[in-house]
């Protein structure tokens, strides 16, 4: 049924609850995985005396590629190959960037991690994932991290 599967990820336990259930699914349907992560530009309204910006850039991409390549290992050890791409948001919403990855890559699913925040939290922060919902031509399927109050001890 699903032959392409995009992942969103960004290292959160969240996120690779997303991957596990992806790679669940691609190896029962046979399909393939494209994994990625939008970072944004990072902007500061500080002297640049105080912050190398560059440097700043330089550690953000290398962090957000070592979420994609820590990614990317899970889904080998499931046995799976899977193609990694980092995105820069350029000052588009993440939602927007990850759907248009989705548009241009054929994903017929986007699989992708939710918080299940509510109320003004949801208010204050948003939700990539409710994004991605709102504008997605395609199916979600959104996977819900593991809370604290559900947890067995």
């Amino acid at each position: 049924m699903y032959r392409r599967i995009l992942v969103p990820v960004d290292g959160s336990t969240t996120s690779n609850c997303a991957l596990q259930e992806a790679i669940k699914l691609a190896q029962q349907h046979h399909a393939q995985l494209e994994l990625v992560h939008v970072f944004e530009d990072i902007l500061y309204w500080v002297d640049e005396n105080y912050i190398n910006y560059a440097e700043l850039q330089e550690t953000v991409r290398e962090s957000s590629e070592k979420i994609l390549i820590d990614a990317q290992a899970l889904v080998q050890q499931g046995g799976l190959a899977t193609g990694i791409k980092l995105l820069e948001a350029k000052g588009q919403r993440t939602a927007n960037v990850i759907v248009a990855e989705a548009e241009r890559w054929q994903a017929d699913l986007i699989v992708i991690g939710t918080h299940g925040r509510t109320g003004f939290s949801r208010l204050l922060l948003g939700s990539v994932a409710e994004g991605v919902v709102r504008t997605a031509a395609i199916p979600v399927l959104l996977i819900r991290g593991h809370s604290h109050g559900s947890e067995t001890k």
